[in-house]
């Protein structure tokens, strides 16, 4: 995509993950869309994961989401042996 038009209203859809822009309005309408971005990658690195825990030392919220999703792992995964 080239150059954008300033003031031109804008559309975004995601589409199976993938997130696309496209102008509204006249004239620019008749332009096709075109992907922006997509969905996040959900493969934390080791490093990221350090920060996750890291964070859940620091915020009371963050812990016990962390806590639930570890519960969740758990269950998942032992059901899974079954």
């Amino acid at each position: 995509m080239g150059s954008l038009h300033p003031g031109a209203a804008m559309v975004y859809e995601r589409v199976n993950g993938t997130v696309y822009a496209r102008y509204r309005d006249p004239p620019f309408d008749r332009i096709p869309r075109w992907k922006i971005g997509g969905s996040p990658q959900m493969d934390p690195t080791f490093e990221e994961w350090m920060d996750i825990n890291k964070l859940s030392t620091e915020n009371e919220t963050f812990r016990k989401q962390l806590d639930r999703l570890m519960v969740l792992y758990y269950t998942i995964k032992d059901s899974s042996k079954e």
